[in-house]
């Protein structure tokens, strides 16, 4: 069995934490599969959009414990070992929020700590009515600082820090209404409602979502009038590539664009 699964539809790649019965936490080893697969699907043209879920119970349980213990046996009691472990897990959401294609977290069960952070991470996010949310390492005595940076980027302040400080889970209504996710549906519908959504997405021009993703990201660390300073440079080199020319003729003569990509 491997630690991950990946299936590709058309332009749309499916990514599954396959790790159950752990929770799909995000041990050393699923952190190397997911930054390989990832990697690897960033330099893909054919490759639109990803989804990403967990097998069995759970989406993920954040970090894997019983591995962080261990590295408490070194002479300097794991300092190496843990700064290493959270570089390593900061580089893998980098590199989600850095891919040319959106990613799309599938989720259900609980999203918990670092979980939670790779749920925030994601451009997008479908759960299943019922999953609960948390960043709940403050019940053990270790503040979720890490998953914070994502949390706090997702919804109102005072809510994060509210998380952070009870430790208590929001659910499906409550993570939809704060903005941590886009969408909440019936189990039975997750899979459905996630392939539809990545499916819009994977229709439109990949080009354009690639540059628009990048731009969204990058403007979100800038003054107002350096974002519309950059974003209007953006526009400027959309507007002048040969398939977007295509698509608003296309709209023009109300026909459908013929993209090659």
């Amino acid at each position: 069995m491997t630690i991950i699964d990946v299936t590709q539809h058309g332009a749309v790649a499916h990514i599954t934490m396959n790790a159950p019965e752990r929770l799909n936490a995000l041990s050393d080893e699923m952190l190397a599969a997911l930054q390989t697969t990832l990697d690897d699907f960033a330099n893909d043209p054919q490759t639109r959009v990803i989804t990403l879920s967990g097998s069995g119970k759970a989406f993920c349980a954040g970090h894997d414990l019983r591995q962080m213990t261990a590295m408490r046996q070194a002479e300097d009691g794991g300092a190496a070992a843990f700064k290493d472990l959270f570089e390593r897990c900061t580089r893998l959401m980098t590199r989600i929020q850095t891919m040319p294609q959106p990613v799309i977290a599938q989720v259900h069960g609980i999203a918990t700590a670092a979980g939670c952070q790779l749920v925030a991470t994601c451009d997008l996010a479908v759960a299943a009515e019922g999953t609960r949310f948390g960043v709940n390492g403050v019940n053990i005595g270790l503040f979720c600082s890490t998953p914070m940076v994502a949390l706090s980027r997702n919804i109102p302040r005072k809510q994060a820090f509210e998380m952070l400080t009870t430790g208590e889970f929001i659910d499906t209504g409550r993570a939809r209404d704060l903005g941590l996710i886009n969408r909440a549906v019936p189990m039975e519908q997750l899979a459905d409602e996630t392939a539809a959504l990545a499916a819009q997405i994977a229709g439109k021009l990949g080009a354009a979502v690639k540059i628009g993703k990048q731009a969204f990201y990058n403007q979100l660390q800038m003054p107002v009038s350096d974002a519309y300073a950059y974003t209007g440079d953006v526009m400027v080199t959309n507007m002048l590539r040969d398939d977007t020319r295509e698509g608003i003729d296309a709209f023009l003569e109300k026909r459908d664009p013929n993209w090659e990509q």
